[in-house]
């Protein structure tokens, strides 16, 4: 099983003293049957408490306040992990059988925020890709791995051509972007076909080098597979999530899950810095901090009572990569 010692670390630096800082974070690993968090050291410039809960979808959130003056937010989160492989469906129930089950999940509870579509103009097009008739006829589980490699192999990965304010619409003209963007399509197109769908972030962390998304967090999508239960699907690298992949937090989409977000009063004019890093059982380390802390852009908002946003963190857009 393999075990991960993860270092995430989210750096902001102020022209001149903010105050008031509210923050929200998902940055606490899931716990369950196939991943353990061993241990986890969260440390936060200032030392503000920390409360933490399970918010509305099951993830724990930690929320903290800086009231006094200060010049520079550092939020620095290491975990060691261990995850579990998991068993794929055997996928022996007829298609037709598992199809018919999915009708029965529309009004229950459990699965109607993961059903919800997001209207938008070229919907019609995606629909026409999505529920062409060739995927309903095989099982929904080989249908989710056929729309994970057209997401794969009609979207070009490319940083820095999109951002968290990047409109499904601009996405899918753009048919380029990076993994939350080809989350947000694939759940798009898993929902046209009434297959509850929801985001995950969290880190990938690939034995060799090559996976899209390493060195920063990522995202992928978790389909509900009849008969069997939520299965990720990584449309970035074309893949059946496996115990490579580490889970931070599930929502709807990407502002349900995002790792670090908030508010303060005070100067636009910031800098932010983040960084992954991955350490392997066998004493590989993907990159020390110091090289992976580095510079991002960041777009700060004027509200018209003076206080300055986090532009939703840039909802982490340079992590999310």
């Amino acid at each position: 099983m393999p075990r991960f010692i993860i270092q995430h670390v989210t750096k902001y630096t102020y022209e001149e003293p903010v105050t008031d800082s509210a923050n929200h974070i998902l940055l606490f690993p899931v716990k369950d049957e196939l991943q353990e968090l061993v241990q986890q050291q969260l440390h936060i410039s200032g030392n503000p408490n920390v409360d933490i809960y399970k918010d509305y979808y099951g993830n724990r959130a930690g929320s903290f306040m800086n009231i006094a003056p200060h010049q520079e937010l550092r939020i620095e989160s290491k975990v060691e992990v261990i995850t579990k492989p998991r068993v794929l469906p055997e996928d022996t129930a007829e298609p037709a059988v598992q199809w018919e089950m999915l009708k029965s999940l529309r009004c229950d509870g459990r699965f109607i925020d993961f059903l919800k579509q997001e209207n938008f103009p070229a919907l019609d097009e995606v629909k026409a890709v999505a529920d062409s008739g060739f995927y309903q006829v095989v099982s929904v589980y080989l249908a989710a791995q056929q729309l994970t490699e057209y997401v794969y192999t009609n979207f070009q990965y490319i940083q820095g051509v999109t951002n968290v304010e990047t409109t499904l619409e601009e996405i899918w003209k753009l048919k380029a972007g990076v993994c939350q963007d080809f989350a947000h399509i694939l759940l798009v197109m898993l929902r046209i076909l009434n297959i509850p769908a929801r985001y995950v972030s969290g880190y990938v962390c690939p034995r060799d080098a090559g996976m899209r998304g390493e060195g920063a967090t990522h995202a992928w999508v978790e389909a509900y597979i009849p008969f069997y239960g939520w299965l990720g699907f990584d449309p970035t690298n074309n893949c059946v999530v496996t115990d490579l992949h580490v889970r931070l937090a599930i929502g709807r989409n990407f502002s349900d899950c995002s790792p670090v977000r908030g508010t303060y009063k005070g100067t636009s004019r910031q800098t932010l810095e983040v960084g992954v890093s991955v350490a392997y059982e066998d004493g590989r380390v993907t990159e020390e901090m110091k090289t992976v802390l580095k510079p991002q852009p960041v777009t700060a908002v004027q509200e018209p009572d003076g206080m300055n946003s986090y532009q939703r963190h840039l909802e982490m857009m340079q992590q999310q990569q």
